[in-house]
């Protein structure tokens, strides 16, 4: 057996599980052995049943004096009964649904469970805890230690994997290490093997914390030797110097209806900066929703283009690429300047002379409406060209490129920027590269994260621009939510409705279905109850491409009063006209991501609110969801959520798409300064493990 042995060779895996591990992505032994728990239980401790109390998370060793099973009161459940005794008192146990426990726990056996201890009307009690039977000299593989908790799908449990892993843990031993001897000395790390090892089966709380900072250092030694990397191929590229023109660029500024914050012009003058020398600029924008990057990006294309050299700005979304191509047009309307539209279903051109071509349009006509906007890129004709990943189809060239601006494109990596650079028109340089985020990263965090890039960040807002008012809903006051968001929609207005999950969810681990808001339950009781006369429709990620874009634009065209939707409204959507967010457990979410959906309402002249609506009685859920609503400072609640929940929940959400951060955190400091220094230290090219490791981190993830 080695890493590359198929899940399906282990004992107890037939077809059915096999299927079931593929979806969390478990196909071989090593995706086993990478399988990172996302929490433990610590049952290393064992308490006597006479000294339990509500809420306690526990290991109990006693004797079964009863065990039996029996239908529910309504007979929709089987139930299976235990009365547990030690010395010092008795407990009462009970699983749902599990009536194979009764053939496998016997009365007058000595067994360990572990478990949350409950109090309920019939005294202390566990629900569905794990156990082992005593055995002579043997030591417990489920109780009595501290427990890796798992994600999981339908038909897996933690037992089941924690069973696999125990067939294959003793492959750690001899497992090679991708880190030198040298460096690990440096910063006192535990060998990968030992800590992969001590990660699945802890045999104490400091085995398992020298474990989680073995992780941390690789997740962070691994960004910073990219980071390196890419900064030395940097500094060996060549790029078109543009030197600042101060009259020019004052030109573009008196013409526009407002004044520059402060930031904004600080923001400017350090990308001018960086276009003037010869290398290209590699830089992060980063800013909070509504802060004015569109501005700066539109100040920095102005410049390149007096220049002569072309502007290609390219958005994550067709809806979000299309919102660009109407900003950049209202920022040029007095200016000579020529914009395209490239995406999926359509080629556009605005300026001199408009060409355009519409999927409506006659094949040849449309056919031949693309060449013409193709061969005016290629010869120059066109200024700046927004679009999508269109952008990078062969047939595209240009004459000229000197500046890309990429929006909320957390995947866009060396393979898309090299085919950018091949299809500049000058084989010799590379386009200067100039990312934009609204996702609030505090500066610590992005120069680890995004240690290649240059950043910029923009953190005041222009004056006039309304706050949204965030209001923390409790469920008496619900109705009246709802009454307001009906008046607002009679006063024209739209909602975004956001909810965490897709489908009702069931506990696998009880048999209790837990009741989890969803999009389709939400958008059922919307439309057909509380709103059934509003117009209410829904998104969520698992539609198709298209199906997503054609209600996010008919939502956009005014179309629909209420949008129901998990979190793919995150990033980017302009809807002018929404005025109300309305998010359903809220518990459920970071707070930057709330903050993140908070950004989608308050784009237009309207007074905008959002509220929060929570099932959860978390003395931490409600500290946080009140902090979310008296806190409009999108960096402070990016603080707070590092400090308290860690990177690999902040960013990595899917909808991010960043790399997921398991272990690393803001309060490894000393760490973060460890890996950064010592990968600015070493020649990688005479460490070749590591190396690889490089090159195959590039390849399954791309940073900005």
């Amino acid at each position: 057996m080695n890493l590359s042995t198929p899940i399906i060779q282990l004992h107890k895996v037939g077809k059915a599980l096999e299927g079931k591990l593929s979806r969390l992505g478990i196909h071989t032994v090593g995706d086993l052995l990478q399988y990172t728990p996302y929490r433990y239980e610590d049952y290393s401790n064992i308490a006597k049943i006479g000294e339990l109390a509500d809420g306690m998370q526990v290991t109990i060793l006693g004797n079964i004096d009863i065990i039996s099973s029996k239908r529910s009161p309504r007979k929709r459940t089987m139930l299976t009964e235990a009365v547990i005794s030690d010395d010092s008192g008795t407990i009462r146990i009970v699983w749902f649904s599990q009536p194979f426990i009764k053939k496998v726990l016997n009365a007058g056996e000595k067994v360990y469970f572990s478990g949350k201890v409950k109090d309920s009307m019939y005294g202390m009690q566990m629900i569905a805890p794990t156990y082992d039977k005593v055995k002579d000299k043997a030591e417990t593989g489920y109780t009595a230690r501290i427990v890796p908790l798992y994600p999981l799908t339908a038909g897996v449990t933690h037992k089941q994997i924690r069973a696999l892993l125990e067939q294959v843990i003793g492959l750690t031993e001899h497992m090679p290490d991708w880190i030198a001897d040298d460096v690990r000395d440096r910063v006192d790390i535990m060998p990968y093997g030992e800590a992969l090892r001590a990660i699945h089966f802890p045999k104490s709380d400091k085995e398992l914390a020298l474990a989680k900072k073995r992780f941390t250092f690789d997740e962070l030694f691994i960004l910073q030797l990219r980071a390196t990397r890419i900064r030395a191929m940097h500094r060996l590229s060549s790029a078109i110097q543009i030197p600042f023109q101060k009259e020019h660029i004052q030109s573009f500024v008196s013409s526009l209806p407002f004044e520059l914050t402060k930031d904004q012009k600080v923001a400017a003058w350090e990308i001018f900066q960086d276009l003037e020398k010869d290398i290209p600029m590699n830089r992060l924008l980063e800013g909070d929703v509504g802060s004015g990057k569109t501005v700066v990006a539109g100040m920095v294309a102005f410049q390149v283009l007096s220049h002569k050299q072309q502007v290609v700005i390219m958005a994550p979304t067709e809806i979000l690429a299309r919102q660009h191509f109407a900003s950049f047009q209202e920022l040029f309307a007095k200016k000579d300047i020529v914009i395209a539209l490239i995406v999926q279903s359509e080629y556009a051109a605005v300026g001199i002379e408009t060409i355009e071509t519409q999927p409506k349009a006659g094949k040849k006509t449309k056919a031949g409406k693309k060449r013409e906007v193709q061969d005016a890129i290629q010869k120059g004709t066109i200024d700046i060209i927004v679009g999508t990943h269109a952008l990078l189809s062969d047939n595209i060239q240009f004459k000229q490129l000197g500046l890309v601006i990429v929006d909320e494109q957390h995947r866009f990596g060396v393979g898309q920027r090299k085919i950018l650079k091949d299809k500049s028109g000058d084989p010799n340089t590379t386009p200067h590269f100039l990312s934009m985020t609204a996702t609030p990263i505090p500066r610590s965090f992005a120069l680890t994260v995004y240690g290649d890039l240059d950043i910029s960040i923009i953190k005041s807002m222009p004056a006039g621009r309304k706050e949204i008012k965030t209001r923390l809903v409790d469920p008496h006051n619900r109705d009246k939510a709802y009454d307001f968001i009906r008046k607002q929609i009679q006063a024209g207005r739209q909602v975004f409705v956001i909810c965490p999950l897709i489908q009702e969810n069931e506990d696998e681990e009880t048999g209790i279905a837990e009741e989890k808001k969803s999009v389709m339950a939400e958008y059922v009781k919307l439309s057909q109850d509380i709103f059934s006369d509003m117009r209410v429709s829904f998104v969520h990620g698992k539609l198709k491409a298209k199906e997503k874009d054609e209600t996010m634009q008919a939502f956009d065209r005014g179309e629909i009063d209420i949008l129901v939707s998990t979190s793919v409204v995150e990033v980017g959507v302009n809807i002018p006209n929404a005025s109300v967010m309305m998010i359903e457990g809220a518990d459920r979410f970071g707070l930057a991501q709330l903050h993140q959906f908070r950004g989608r309402v308050g784009r237009g002249d309207h007074q905008s609110y959002c509220f929060v609506f929570t099932d959860s009685d978390s003395e931490k859920a409600m500290e946080r969801l009140q902090l979310f609503e008296s806190t409009s400072d999108g960096f402070a609640l990016a603080e707070h959520d590092l400090a308290i929940r860690g990177p690999g929940d902040v960013y990595g959400l899917t909808q991010s798409g960043m790399m997921k951060l398991r272990y690393a955190s803001m309060q490894d400091v000393e760490i973060i300064q460890q890996a950064r220094e010592i990968a600015q230290d070493i020649d990688l090219e005479q460490y070749p493990e590591m190396r690889k490791r490089v090159a195959l981190f590039e390849e399954q993830v791309h940073l900005e």
